[in-house]
């Protein structure tokens, strides 16, 4: 597995990860202690502000499960992906690509993200 790949899945366990204890554990293992979020709802810094931009988006989407959309491109430390927010219905109501950048240990410096779909009502 590439350090894309690494870093792309441990970004999936913590937006996936369920309750408080084991989402601040997978923020801390995926993003640098200096990490960013940003997308057009989020600007985050930090494993604190992650966690609950994260808690936020599992509180609004009940039972859906961030995934993997396609295979994660990268290069000099800088990764591409796309992803589908999957209801548990099996719809995906969000969906949206990633570029990620990666510091020296692996773990995400910062991300930006952008809404590809998402719910109209």
């Amino acid at each position: 597995m590439s350090i894309y790949d690494t870093a792309v899945t441990r970004y999936f366990e913590a937006w996936n990860a369920d309750d408080a204890d084991a989402r601040e554990k997978a923020v801390a293992a995926a993003w640098a202690e200096d990490g960013s979020y940003t997308d057009p709802l989020a600007d985050a810094r930090g494993h604190q502000a992650l966690a609950e931009v994260i808690a936020g988006a599992r509180e609004q989407f009940p039972g859906c499960v961030f995934e993997q959309a396609g295979a994660v491109d990268g290069h000099h430390r800088i990764a591409r992906f796309r992803w589908e927010l999957r209801a548990p219905d099996g719809s995906a109501p969000v969906a949206g690509s990633d570029v990620a950048t990666l510091a020296e240990d692996g773990r995400i410096r910062a991300v930006l993200g952008f809404l590809d779909r998402v719910p109209t009502a």
